[in-house]
């Protein structure tokens, strides 16, 4: 196959799980290899990347699709019965520590750790997760890792007295443990390339972006993701209402600028000019649904109004199931959003009744005990999918709300499909918001962030 026709199929890929490439990037590739050495396989990866990935986020699925279209076979491996496993974990703990990750020997040591545990079986189509299990559970990585601290205690014993040194140091080690891995996890790949085509690995090898990943169902492993990409939509979204707020309003009349504009007129002030508009940082009110059928979104709920507070002059945060909390204090004192849902879920929050989703009380109990707190500078968000149990709505509420605050919008993490189905009432709160959103991920939140202006 010819270079621009893998090229071809990488681009292809690279759309197929969601990475944006235009055609004039496709184009700017292919020049960009003209002068690259392609034996230097790094030099290579290197083009591509700066030529066809715009966001960090999707730099984890580029470097998965170059190494299944580019990876290419090693032909200069030897066998494996040369070394045994002892012997592998012992040039593996000299490796790291003379900090040779990526090394040649690294890689011959993830070659011979394949050959002999992985136990790839030909024409099987996996994706290579288990065959990964088996080599690293043979190499022992606590056995490694204990070597690794035994010999720098050994040089270093007084070093280790202190707990934040010995802290700092099995970080790095987990890091370069971390980097062997995928060397081993590369190996397969190649090997499975091999096998069955790079486009059939490909497909068994594709996962959402984090900004494509369901906020409903996400797994525990892909929140931290989840977290890098809701920060600077945090900043986004507060400098979007800030914009709202402006626009259209007008400041103080200036009166030294409308006189001299008058004189054109022979002193009568036919058109006034007025000081610059300067609202007062906006205020923000989340109202969070914390049900079990939500779960996940609850999490991503939390996360968005921890990363909003420092956007905002005053964000107040209140969860809900059946009955209605307050938890801003405890968003503010609280180290990190974990330590949020740990002290929710202890103190049992947001549950007052059965424990079933009732957005009619807790509308209502917000309306009767905060209102007050309401103006026109606040602006409501409430985060949930409108499903009651069969309780009242009592939508009149939202209602009262909706005319007490600026704005008000709902996001909702159901895909528009399922709205107003079974026991969904989103139709009913909808008329009294400025914007009902679907937000099943962060694409989604994204968009909604950038129509605000």
């Amino acid at each position: 196959m010819t270079l621009i026709a893998t090229l071809d199929r990488l681009v292809d890929e690279l759309r197929a799980v969601g990475v944006p490439v235009s055609v004039s990037e496709k184009v700017d590739a292919a020049a960009a290899l003209g002068p690259v050495d392609l034996a230097d396989r790094e030099a290579l990866k290197d083009a591509l990347a700066v030529t066809l990935v715009k966001s960090a986020d999707h730099l984890s699925a580029f470097d998965m699709v170059f190494d299944v279209y580019f990876g290419g076979v090693d032909r200069s491996r030897r066998g494996p019965g040369e070394l045994d496993d002892d012997t592998i974990r012992r040039l593996l703990v000299e490796s790291i520590e003379a900090g040779e990750d990526g090394s040649l020997l690294q890689r011959h040591l993830a070659r011979v750790l394949v050959d002999r545990h992985a136990g790839i079986q030909p024409g099987r189509a996996v994706a290579g997760t288990y065959y990964l299990f088996r080599a690293m559970r043979a190499l022992d990585v606590d056995h490694v890792t204990a070597a690794l601290v035994r010999h720098a205690e050994e040089r270093t014993p007084a070093a280790f007295a202190d707990p934040l040194p010995r802290r700092l140091f099995l970080e790095d080690v987990e890091r370069r443990l971390a980097a062997f891995r995928l060397e081993v996890e590369a190996e397969i790949r190649r090997r499975l390339v091999a096998d069955r085509g790079a486009d059939a690995v490909a497909r068994t090898l594709r996962r959402p972006l984090p900004e494509d990943v369901s906020l409903l169902t996400a797994a525990t492993a892909e929140l931290p993701a989840l977290r890098d990409t809701i920060q600077p939509l945090s900043g986004k979204l507060a400098a979007r209402l800030v914009q709202r707020r402006r626009h259209g309003r007008h400041g103080r009349i200036d009166v030294r600028r409308t006189m001299r504009a008058s004189l054109s007129t022979g002193g009568l002030p036919v058109e006034l000019r007025y000081h610059p508009p300067r609202p007062a940082k906006p205020e923000l009110v989340v109202l969070a649904d914390i049900s079990g059928s939500v779960s996940t979104f609850a999490m991503f709920t939390l996360q968005l109004t921890y990363a909003l507070r420092t956007q905002f002059s005053r964000v107040r945060c209140f969860v809900f199931v059946d009955g209605l909390d307050e938890v801003t204090d405890l968003i503010e004192r609280s180290a990190n959003v974990l330590e949020v849902a740990s002290e929710i879920n202890r103190l049992g929050l947001g549950v007052h009744l059965d424990g079933r989703s009732d957005y009619g009380n807790a509308l209502e109990t917000f309306w009767r005990d905060h209102a007050r707190d309401l103006r026109a500078r606040s602006t409501v968000l409430v985060l949930g999918d409108a499903r009651t149990n069969h309780h009242a709505p009592r939508a009149d509420a939202l209602a009262r709300i909706a005319g007490s605050c600026g704005h008000l919008f709902w996001l909702n993490p159901e895909s528009r499909a399922a709205w107003d189905s079974g026991d969904s009432v989103i139709g009913r709160y909808a008329r009294y918001c400025d914007e009902v959103v679907e937000c099943r991920n962060l694409r989604q939140l994204r968009a909604f962030v950038e129509r605000l202006a």
